[in-house]
């Protein structure tokens, strides 16, 4: 084990139970954690989806028990094997099978590959790093793609879906940010102004994409960053410009998909589909260089909270529910403090 020296921290533990798993803050000691090289004392990490339902027992996450919730963490390397990460280097990482697979950010303590990790770029805080987490990554994974496939900003408007979440407030701010004429798609009008101020030009009533579709509807968007699946990534589909592509990373509007070949054989577009957990180091190194470059550290400011560790699980409900907004960081250790607006 590298070099842990507390005796108990705290911990979000999701543990087998009487009609499937359950999770519950407890103090547990070093040796539930894996031997992986790294340790890091977590400062801060935060809540995506996945980690609402690894809090609330449901299904699809947590591949092994017991099993430390949480898919990302910051803070500060304490000891590692090798020179490169030196102890206080301020460090982050984003899925890698965190909270899955391996013991995730929801603690005091985490122990992790260096390799994984990434060097927290100077112009973010610890919380600021946290608050782009996964969401963000996620965010940047799928600009890249569409700038790899061949989107320019003047190729015309870019569409994103599941404005009001975490990766879509951030993948307006990126897109915004590297020039592109952003449309904010979301089914809530209170948002506007909040989704003009990340960088959205306008705003489209996600109803209009909720609806059946033709399989070749009028060519609107030269590429789009779709968080919902199911028919909104359909009628994306169908609206493509000629050589379009759709990068696709959600499912909250369902895992079907209602769409027709004619769009792909037609007009040529493109469906990308972006992973965010089996990503190579250079490819997580090389997202966290965008958002570096193209993301306002300001603009994290108007779409985080920050509760503390023990509200984690009552937040993940609040998600559950579909009353999330923007991006929630759960606060863990007290050293650094936020540039934003605390919570709880």
């Amino acid at each position: 084990m590298s070099a842990i020296t507390s005796s108990t921290f705290p911990a979000w533990v999701v543990r087998d139970g009487e009609g499937g798993t359950s999770a519950a803050l407890e103090q547990v000691t070093p040796d539930l954690l894996e031997d992986r090289g790294t340790t890091v004392r977590v400062l801060y990490s935060s809540l995506n989806y996945k980690d609402a339902l690894a809090l609330h027992g449901r299904p699809g996450v947590v591949r092994r028990t017991p099993l430390i919730a949480g898919i990302d963490l910051t803070g500060e390397v304490s000891a590692s094997e090798g020179p490169a990460l030196p102890p206080g280097t301020l460090v982050t990482l984003d899925g890698a099978g965190l909270g899955e697979e391996h013991h995730g950010g929801l603690a005091a303590l985490a122990d992790v590959r260096a390799e994984d990790l990434v060097v927290v770029p100077a112009r973010f805080s610890a919380a600021q790093a946290a608050a782009i987490g996964t969401a963000g990554l996620t965010a940047a994974l799928a600009v890249d793609a569409l700038e790899r496939h061949g989107l320019t900003p003047d190729a015309g408007p870019v569409l994103v879906t599941g404005a009001h979440g975490g990766s879509g407030g951030l993948a307006i701010a990126l897109l915004a940010g590297a020039g592109y004429e952003v449309v904010a798609a979301t089914g809530r009008p209170e948002a506007a102004d909040r989704l003009r101020a990340l960088g959205a030009q306008s705003i489209l009533d996600r109803a209009e994409l909720e609806a059946p579709s033709r399989p070749l509807a009028r060519e609107r968007w030269a590429g789009a960053v779709d968080a919902a699946g199911g028919q909104v990534l359909a009628s994306i589909l169908a609206s493509l410009r000629c050589g379009g592509a759709v990068a696709a990373f959600g499912l909250v509007g369902g895992s079907d998909l209602p769409a027709s070949v004619m769009p792909f054989i037609l007009r040529g577009v493109s469906l990308l589909g972006i992973d965010s957990v089996r990503i190579s180091p250079q490819a997580r190194r090389a997202a966290w260089d965008r958002l570096s470059r193209d993301l306002d550290p300001s603009l994290l400011d108007a779409i985080t909270r920050v509760v503390p560790l023990a509200a984690a699980k009552d937040e993940a409900a609040a998600l559950l529910e579909g009353r999330g907004t923007g991006r929630v960081v759960v606060q863990v250790g007290g050293r650094v403090s936020y540039r934003g607006t605390a919570a709880g």
